[in-house]
């Protein structure tokens, strides 16, 4: 880069002066916190300025984003106006990620910062460890982290900020949440679609969302969809999706100081007369309300260099990120920095303590209502614990092992229904699901509640209601967001979602698995009830969709995340499926995972042998195994999940009548993290634990629900792990009958009766007989599926363990 700078390329029209006598302090704020956000991403010391800027105040790499930040700025001067105006409970959704440094300026500014951070203190040395921490080793990221005050959106990967702005809003009345839309953001498909979120949003008993959707014309490199797009086009399509646009547009901040307090006015006031109708009751037909929203257009790095090195900066891609860079080796691209920092006139906002000026902090609201300080942005702070029904009235009662056939969801359902009644009045717990409520048979809870919907309702429709508690739209992304919304102000739900399409919100799961990760080594940040994901309609069990539907990977992604934050549970019945949710419901900063399905299966445990073995999370079947005399078995067979159990149970009871003098022990997993070790998750057994049910030398057949290497990648430091042969999903699937699909992927009775053979010591040679048999039925099997279409009488009718 050329050592040439422009002489004059700082915009000073943020300056003291520039703007009306009633913005002087509004402006002077924005001033302020635009130079704390500069002084973030450049400033190891000098933070004042109060000696030229020299290299070593500079920081030697250079990070974070400037583009964004002085319009989220702008917003946030604007809205402390309104809130000290009105009196208003209003946290903000920072869209666009790289707005950290405002988010931590403004966190700074109102106080809050310095009471979470005791050692940022508001004089010059804190000011000079604010800056030395941004984007430095030991200090702070970039974005709007769990780290930063007021912030419960990371800003990492983009598309959720609308979707987390509703969540927090459902059942929030008194709560305006002002959503910041970047529109690099606003390409992504989440935020797309995220728009609908308004016909799922009750003015009665919601808060209100403030979508601004800030138009600063450029992403990283390029020019923006909506940014290139005509105010007119805007105005139509944001009036297709059910909103009323109001556009704030300029650069000069004299006009936008104006215009921007006008708008804000004329949209709480239009908040507020949708909210009084609808709770007076005076809201009539099917009409939903037109909520407002705001379009601010202003220039990329506003208030920032116009030019460096002769090419456009400010208003263009450039500003992006870092303006000036070398400005540590560069002398005039630091001369140019420090004409831009001397540009907002630090002299005049702080004061000889490096104090924010008196006058400028009674611009900030105070307590609980600074956005930075806003309890429902540290949800935990509003956590209730949720009223549950003891879970057995709802047990399934038990004739013998493996009898009856039980929808187990369906059970659940009736539970949930429950939960729905007991926290009716407190409003605090949702069901969220891809419109796959009933066809995941947890269609009890309609009893209780409907799907709310606010678009119009027709005479024949069913269960929808604008005061629903059940939130479905076909969208992954939304209910996950919206979720996650509601969990981080301080709520409950469960996100109910065909197993195979959860991976839509594979992103989205990292990001928030990230987020509780970083929020449970923070002591001022309260603990969030957990993220409940019932994974249903799973891999086994497609018989009209096929291929297209079968994939179980979603398990294998969850448990790369630290052993902290996540719990994947495969109960085999309804009683462990009861006590499963019962638990995962009353835990808080996880992220529990219950894999279950929802076609007649058998019973296998009373609710008092439930209990005991989903506390343990795996055990020994005496009534499935034949080694209760006091010594090993030849052969462990072990599963996990309800068809894997089914065939397993199935596998044993073969062996038992073909080879009665094999010894066989049957294990169950239902908290798939007890196969870790001790040293590597909470839930682990220790070795020895281990050793005594998997033996350190004896074959284990191990039928899994999923991908079948998740298995050996979590036993793969226990003794016998060389001894484990695991039997999954191999990526071979159809449109075909529920036995055919285990076949298709040795998961079966008989391959696994085989493989138990096969592995056993001197039993291989002995039984060959009976492999042949085995291996007849499995022709036999093939052959009757073709001509019938349905499974053999005998695999239809398997009555359990006899």
């Amino acid at each position: 880069m050329s050592e040439r700078a422009n002489v004059n390329p700082v915009d000073q029209s943020g300056a003291a002066g520039a703007v009306d006598g009633d913005f002087a302090l509004l402006d002077a704020y924005w001033r302020a916190a635009n130079y704390l956000s500069v002084g973030q991403i450049y400033l190891l010391a000098n933070p004042l300025l109060r000696e030229p800027l020299a290299p070593e105040h500079i920081k030697p790499r250079l990070l974070g984003h400037w583009g964004t930040t002085p319009g989220l700025n702008f917003i946030y001067a604007h809205l402390n106006r309104v809130i000290r105006a009105r009196d208003l409970d209003v946290i903000y959704i920072c869209g666009p990620g790289h707005g950290g440094p405002g988010m931590v300026a403004n966190a700074y500014l109102e106080g809050t910062y310095t009471e979470v951070y005791p050692t940022i203190t508001e004089d010059v040395d804190g000011l000079q460890r604010l800056f030395r921490q941004f984007s430095f080793p030991g200090g702070i990221p970039s974005h709007a982290a769990p780290e930063t005050p007021g912030s419960i959106h990371e800003g990492g990967e983009l598309g959720y900020s609308l979707a987390h702005a509703f969540g927090a809003a459902f059942d929030n009345p008194d709560l305006v949440v002002a959503c910041v839309v970047g529109d690099g953001e606003a390409e992504t498909g989440p935020l797309a679609a995220s728009w609908h979120s308004n016909t799922f949003l009750n003015p009665v008993h919601d808060g209100a969302v403030l979508p601004i959707l800030h138009l600063n014309g450029y992403k990283i490199a390029n020019p923006t969809v909506f940014g290139r797009m005509s105010d007119k086009d805007l105005i139509h399509l944001f009036k297709g999706y059910g909103y009323e646009p109001l556009i704030v547009s300029g650069s000069e901040p004299g006009p936008m100081h104006r215009q921007m307090a006008a708008t804000l006015d004329q949209a709480l006031d239009r908040i507020h007369a949708i909210q009084q109708e609808a709770r007076a009751g005076a809201a009539t037909g099917n009409a939903m309300p037109r909520w407002p929203m705001i379009i601010l257009r202003s220039p990329k790095g506003w208030t920032g260099p116009k030019e460096v090195d002769g090419k456009r900066v400010e208003g263009f891609w450039r500003a992006h990120q870092v303006p000036i860079d070398k400005a540590k080796e560069n002398p005039a691209h630091r001369a140019l920095l420090e004409s831009w920092m001397r540009g907002y006139e630090p002299e005049a906002l702080f004061d000889d303590h490096g104090r924010l000026r008196a006058e400028l902090r009674g611009q900030a609201p105070q307590g609980a209502r600074r956005m930075s300080a806003n309890p429902h942005a540290n949800g935990g702070l509003k956590r209730r614990r949720l009223t549950l029904p003891p879970i057995d009235g709802y047990a399934v009662g038990l004739e013998r092992p493996g009898g009856g056939s039980v929808e187990a969801t369906r059970v659940m359902g009736t539970y949930l229904r429950d939960v729905m009644r007991l926290n009716a009045d407190a409003r605090n717990f949702r069901l969220f699901g891809p419109d796959e409520t009933a066809s995941n048979r947890l269609d009890a809870v309609f009893e209780v509640t409907d799907r709310v919907w606010m678009e119009e309702i027709e005479p024949y429709d069913v269960h929808l209601a604008r005061d629903g508690r059940v939130v479905e739209i076909l969208s992954e992304h939304l209910c996950q967001g919206w979720l996650e919304g509601y969990l981080l102000t301080g709520r409950h739900g469960l996100f109910s979602c065909y197993e195979a399409f959860v991976h839509i919100v594979d992103a989205m799961f990292n990001q928030h698995a990230k987020w509780l990760k970083i929020a449970r080594g923070l002591p001022w940040r309260a603990p969030i009830a957990s993220l409940n994901y019932l994974l249903t309609s799973h891999v086994w069990r497609q018989d009209h969709n096929g291929f297209t539907h079968q994939d179980p990977g979603f398990v294998d992604h969850v448990v790369n995340k630290k052993a902290d934050v996540v719990r994947v549970y495969l109960p085999p019945d309804a009683n462990t499926l009861l006590w499963v949710t019962e638990h995962c419901l009353n835990t808080y900063d996880r992220i529990n995972v219950i894999v279950a399905g929802k076609q007649p299966s058998p019973q296998w445990l009373s609710m008092e042998e439930a209990k005991r073995h989903c506390e343990a999370g795996l055990g020994i079947w005496g009534f499935a195994s034949n080694d209760d005399d006091g010594r090993e078995p030849d052969v462990v067979l072990a599963c996990a999940g309800d068809v894997p159990t089914l065939e397993t149970v199935a596998a044993a009871d073969l062996l038992r009548q073909q080879l009665p003098s094999l010894r066989v022990r049957v294990v169950n997993v239902v908290d798939l993290m007890t196969l870790q070790s001790k040293d590597d998750h909470p839930h682990g057994l220790t070795d020895a634990e281990f050793d005594g049910i998997f033996t350190t030398d004896k074959p284990v057949i191990f039928a899994y629900h999923g991908y079948p290497h998740l298995i050996h990648r979590l036993t793969y430091s226990r003794t016998n792990h060389g001894n484990f042969h695991v039997h999954g999903y191999q990526e071979e699937g159809t449109t075909t009958t529920p036995f055919d699909m285990v076949v298709l992927n040795r998961l079966d009775r008989f391959h696994l009766a085989i493989a138990a053979i096969e592995r056993v010591a001197g039993a291989n040679a002995a039984a060959g007989h009976v492999k042949q048999r085995f291996r007849d039925k499995l022709i036999e099997h093939r052959a009757y599926v073709c001509e019938h279409g349905e499974d053999m009488p005998e695999i239809r009718n398997w009555g359990g363990w006899t």
